[in-house]
């Protein structure tokens, strides 16, 4: 079996592949003006403005969701199996995929507002429905959300699991089993309470974590400041085959940089379109932003954050594809979340496995939570209200069984599976929004026109700017008109 997930990922993510990648996220970048750039204060703002309801949750809650679907082990395992198969200047390159990759989240989390549905009194949206509503092509709709299923519920569950599982045991001893039981009781509480609770959570955990997380590595590039100019420069000579050691892994640099920075902040997956679909705004551009902003939460911040402990203290190996090390710091220490501990256990001894085995827990644990949801998302697409409890309690037992099931995983395996999950989504999806540029652009157009008018909260009319089958948004208009007339 892993002979054949390793085929399909070399299809999957080949060179080509991966420079498609980056000139789409640069098509969007140029197309929207550098959206990502010059729209920054707006997405700041937009964050904290705003309120749930009984439909949907609020701006920074749907932030919450997405960023506990993004900041995950990928953050972590990820940034560290980037440096071994890619070199240290494989930072870099994710830096570069997030920057371009930030166009291409406002893309398609736009579009999901934009065709998104009121279903079972709560809203709901992703890239099945917009490729239904915008596209017209049903059958690729129910491909993406099959796709989408077998990815997020299936196969994906199992490297936060196995994360998870992995750095327990390495700071406590504890077994994986045991760790995958706890992972398993605590994840049925969250998901069996619906998506307020899923929103309530991810409030909660995610800002706490991702700022606790930041805080150390600033603590540890502090006392490690005499380092800061060398690592820059090798950062940069690494990504541009400069530099006298690494300078031959160009383009494993670019690959593994790209393929890692795409799994960690997930920009054009179609992942972070189902949380934006789910918030209460006025305008689909609103939330747009929002998820833009996310993508630099996880991959310039937190991503950047481990990378530099790692790099500030050189407890890091890279390995060339002949097997050839290197950088050979650690040579006991497998790839992965050990590379961060053993960063801070050098800083801080004694503090390293704890700390980032309990990183690992919340970062990992709120993506699995992610992932039921945007599976969730996608049974209430293919079931339209028939049979939908029932495939909800069946997806609920198979998250649960993927995620125990990987704890106890090796890890290669875990990876692997992840990187065709991730593959197959990540070109439904891409194909999708490629098509539906033009309503994207009409939305921001139309938001920032009104912004420049001084509208501090837009409105969206779809008919007036000439989009079709946006009926969410039409009924809206509707309703605000007989209100006006009462």
């Amino acid at each position: 079996m892993e002979a054949f997930i390793t085929a399909v990922n070399g299809v999957l993510w080949s060179t080509p592949v991966v420079y498609a990648l980056m000139a789409i996220g640069l098509f969007f970048s140029v197309l929207t003006r550098f959206v990502q750039v010059r729209q920054v204060k707006e997405m700041i703002m937009i964050m904290f403005r705003g309120k749930s309801s009984e439909a949907g949750v609020s701006s920074f809650q749907a932030l919450s969701i997405a960023l506990s679907g993004r900041v995950g082990t990928g953050n972590i395992a990820g940034v560290a199996t980037a440096i071994f198969y890619g070199g240290p200047g494989a930072v870099f390159w994710m830096w570069v995929i997030a920057f371009v990759g930030a166009a291409s989240a406002f893309v398609e989390s736009t579009l999901a507002q934009i065709y998104k549905e009121k279903q079972d009194g709560q809203y709901r949206g992703g890239p099945a429905y917009y490729i239904e509503k915008g596209i017209g092509w049903k059958w690729f709709a129910v491909l993406f959300a099959f796709a989408a299923l077998i990815a997020m519920a299936v196969l994906m569950p199992g490297i936060q699991s196995n994360s998870i599982a992995v750095g327990i045991d390495n700071a406590f001893g504890i077994d994986k089993n045991v760790t995958g039981i706890v992972v398993v009781l605590l994840l049925a509480f969250i998901i069996f309470g619906g998506v307020k609770r899923i929103a309530t959570a991810a409030t909660i955990i995610v800002p706490f974590m991702a700022l606790g997380y930041i805080l150390l590595s600033v603590v540890i590039i502090i006392m490690n400041i005499s380092e800061l100019p060398s690592v820059f420069f090798l950062i940069f000579r690494s990504a541009f085959a400069v530099d006298s050691v690494f300078g031959g892994m160009i383009g494993m640099a670019i690959l593994w940089g790209v393929k890692r920075g795409l799994y960690s902040n997930e920009a054009g997956q179609g992942t972070g379109p189902h949380p934006a679909a789910a918030a209460e705004v006025t305008h689909p551009a609103q939330q747009g932003l929002v998820q833009a902003f996310s993508v630099y939460i996880d991959t310039l911040f937190v991503c950047s954050a481990t990378a530099f402990m790692i790099l500030f203290t050189g407890m890091y190996n890279t390995e060339t594809e002949d097997g050839t090390r290197l950088a050979n710091n650690v040579p006991q220490i497998e790839v992965g979340p050990g590379y961060t501990q053993a960063a801070i256990d050098s800083v801080l001894p004694g503090f390293g496995a704890g700390f980032v085995a309990i990183a690992l827990f919340f970062f990992a644990f709120t993506t699995i939570m992610a992932y039921y949801y945007i599976a969730e998302t996608n049974i209430a697409y293919l079931s339209r209200g028939k049979y939908s409890t029932w495939g909800m309690l069946v997806l609920k037992i198979v998250i649960l069984a993927a995620s125990f099931y990987g704890a106890a995983n090796e890890t290669t395996l875990a990876w692997a599976l992840g990187d065709a999950g991730l593959g197959i989504m990540v070109w439904l999806n891409i194909i999708a929004i490629l098509i539906l540029t033009k309503p994207a652009m009409a939305a921001l157009k139309d938001y920032e026109k009104q912004r420049k008018q001084g509208v501090v909260d837009p409105v969206f009319d779809p008919k007036a700017l000439g989009i079709k089958n946006a009926d969410f948004w039409e009924q809206e208009i509707k309703n605000e008109t007989k209100k006006r007339i009462l």
